[in-house]
């Protein structure tokens, strides 16, 4: 198995805005080059600097810095490129479609070295499946960026069926030593970990909803005015703890067999599908939404994790 120090080479496959974000971020590890593969031509530069243009302009990122990074990130449409042949490790960051990924690492096991690792970007399928007809599975991990991936720091490395150990701490060491927070996902499950814990939240905020308990609006200030402005110092478990674990007993005893507990999707979601409420595809989905706010929701949430990680 490879340790951190023989891994000098990345291949991103895959030029679309997480493939841009991930190229940038392994850059943060000096000792790595980046290559970057697309079918299509396209301007992996200019990408990236848009996705860091709020980190330069608050001085967070000095311009001397991003041009030494990208200086170490090369593009190419050529699979059959040297430079893909020479990777130490890949992460692929294709279009969500099974048959796609799946094709594009038969197209990988075939180019590139017999002992390079290989890492599928998904946050919905599975690794395992994803790399079931790979004649060597055990060097195969999943590792799920959260977007924007060149902020959120968490990384889901999750192991296949099939994954050696040595492996998986490995590609861990990668991630840390480009400042990446990655935590190992030791099954392969739906939603991994953080989409699990998301999606709870999400199913029971529109169940209230759906319910008439309160209205969006509401049910988004409670979160964001309680539990969600400590979640980042005290989060679940640790608050657990805090309070005691009898007391956890006896909330969940009481209020448990009231939450919601559907395995189908809120007949309120197809309702809105229905209505054509789409979110910011449409303008309008549990709110009504404007091109200016919905760019000055992205451009917000950006700023806010950018305080957040470097103040």
């Amino acid at each position: 198995m490879k340790t951190i120090d023989e891994i000098k080479n990345i291949l991103i496959c895959g030029g679309g805005l997480m493939g841009k974000n991930i190229a940038f971020v392994m850059t943060a590890n000096p000792n790595f080059k980046v290559v970057v593969y697309d079918l299509y031509e396209t301007d992996v530069d200019a990408g990236i600097r848009t996705s860091t243009k709020q980190l330069v302009d608050g001085g967070y990122l000095s311009e001397d810095e991003l041009a030494e990074r990208l200086s170490r990130i090369s593009f190419t449409t050529d699979m059959d490129d040297p430079a893909i042949a020479d990777c130490d490790l890949v992460i692929e960051a294709v279009f969500e479609d099974m048959d796609i990924k799946q094709q594009t690492f038969d197209k990988l096991e075939a180019r590139m070295r017999s002992d390079a690792y290989f890492c599928t970007n998904s946050s919905v399928m599975s690794p395992s499946q994803i790399s079931s007809k790979l004649q060597h599975r055990e060097r195969f991990v999943g590792t799920h960026f959260w977007n924007p991936g060149h902020l959120i720091p968490l990384v889901e490395v999750v192991k296949t069926d099939a994954t050696a150990d040595g492996v998986a701490e490995t590609v861990m060491e990668v991630l840390s030593s480009c400042g990446k927070k990655a935590c190992l996902c030791k099954k392969d499950v739906p939603g991994f970990i953080a989409n699990r814990l998301q999606h709870a939240l999400w199913r029971e905020a529109i169940s209230i909803v759906e319910h008439d308990i309160a209205d969006a609006e509401t049910v988004d200030t409670a979160i964001k005015n309680s539990f969600g402005l400590r979640l980042p110092q005290l989060s679940a478990l640790e608050n657990s703890d805090l309070v005691g674990t009898q007391l956890t007993w006896n909330i969940h005893e009481y209020v448990l067999p009231h939450l919601e507990d559907s395995h189908e999707p809120s007949p309120l979601l197809k309702k809105m599908l229905d209505e054509g409420k789409l979110g910011f595809k449409s303008g309008e989905g549990f709110f009504k939404w404007t091109e200016e706010e919905m760019a000055k929701c992205s451009a917000d949430l950006n700023a806010y994790l950018i305080k957040m990680l470097y103040n």
